[in-house]
């Protein structure tokens, strides 16, 4: 489908009518097992805006974002921590989920400029993981250079929200029993993704993703830790402000 056929929206959560969170929670669970509504919307509620994908006035994907401040080494830092991602296979190809969230990215640092932002993404799948590299030079945890500034943080934000189920040594929310995880068709990756360093490791890292566990990941939203494409995006929201 052409990417002009796309189109995305913010919207709070607290805006959502129940039609739409059902069609939601409908999306969800067509690509999640061992979840259900009541469980989907129980997250949702705990979210504060998400961002919708439709294509020709059809939702086809969405994701979640929770914005926090925490104090960390006498700072205030800020965290956007994104929760629930879900787009119809059929719809992989597309980029306008991606490019709107960066550009939000941008508005919410033009927020508070002299604060620091980081981005926490719990990685349930490998292709989720492969939006790091794609957004940022650097994040935790990488295969070729761990970041150990980060690290400390992606602990103590993750013990923050999982005290019972967060495990530092592996650096994965490793839930006694599932909240959600892909189906298998969905979940397991091809030989050619398996050629992708970033997969093996993504496997190598979360063996139990199958199990509904969830990577702990940390990235610096800061500009000097962009890509290129990330960073003409983020500025087009910033300016946007």
């Amino acid at each position: 489908m052409d990417q002009s056929t796309y189109s995305t929206c913010f919207a709070p959560v607290l805006a959502l009518d129940d039609t739409l969170k059902r069609q939601m929670a409908s999306l969800y669970l067509g690509s999640y097992e061992a979840s259900s509504e009541a469980l989907f919307l129980d997250d949702l509620s705990r979210k504060d805006e998400v961002l919708l994908l439709q294509a020709e006035a059809e939702l086809v994907g969405f994701t979640t974002v929770r914005v926090f401040e925490r104090e960390w080494h006498g700072r205030r830092i800020r965290v956007v921590y994104s929760g629930d991602t879900i787009v119809e296979r059929a719809h992989w190809g597309q980029q306008a989920l991606a490019f709107a969230w960066i550009a939000r990215m941008g508005a919410l640092k033009q927020e508070h400029p002299q604060v620091p932002l980081y981005w926490l993404l719990l990685v349930k799948g490998h292709r989720t993981f492969r939006y790091l590299p794609v957004f940022g030079k650097s994040f935790h945890p990488h295969w070729s250079a761990e970041c150990g500034d980060l690290k400390p943080l992606a602990d103590a934000l993750a013990l923050d929200l999982f005290p019972h189920d967060y495990n530092p040594a592996t650096g994965v929310v490793e839930f006694g029993r599932s909240r959600g995880h892909l189906k298998a068709h969905l979940a397991q990756p091809t030989p050619a993704e398996l050629e992708r360093e970033g997969v093996r490791f993504f496997l190598e890292r979360n063996p139990g993703f199958l199990r509904g566990h969830e990577l702990v990941c940390l990235c610096e939203v800061e500009e000097h830790n962009m890509k290129p494409l990330t960073l003409r995006l983020f500025r087009k929201g910033a300016d946007a402000c």
